[in-house]
């Protein structure tokens, strides 16, 4: 079984920058596609970035291209979205998600590719 945990998230001023954290457990030993997802009050849950667990191969949310940046501690079971230049839009919950695969290429960056979630982690943006 999947597990997964965030942390990481906060208040944090526009233009600022933050870390989120994911520890993951029953992956081990697992081809995965891992993945960080948002959701802003009132919106729809969008994926941002995610990545292959093999070889660090990522995918980003246009939008989000240049800001966002997702990587790995495979020693530590462990995923992480690096934001820059926090805007108000990024507010939301951010959630990290799993899904255990066999093929080359990671999942699409659409929740319904992926079993596995964690409760996430609040960012809000402010002035």
């Amino acid at each position: 079984q999947v597990h997964l945990v965030e942390s990481g998230g906060g208040s944090v001023q526009a233009g600022g920058s933050l870390t989120l954290s994911c520890a993951h457990s029953g992956t081990a030993d697992k081809s995965t596609c891992m993945a960080w997802f948002r959701q802003a009050p009132g919106k729809q849950r969008e994926g941002v970035a995610n990545i292959h667990s093999d070889d660090d191969r990522a995918n980003y949310l246009n939008s989000v291209k240049g800001r966002f940046t997702i990587s790995q501690d495979s020693a530590k079971h462990t995923l992480f979205l690096h934001i820059n230049d926090l805007k108000f839009e990024d507010s939301g919950m951010y959630y990290c998600a799993a899904q255990v695969f066999t093929g080359g290429v990671c999942y699409p960056l659409d929740e319904r590719y992926y079993s596995y979630w964690g409760q996430g982690t609040q960012v809000t943006v402010s002035s």
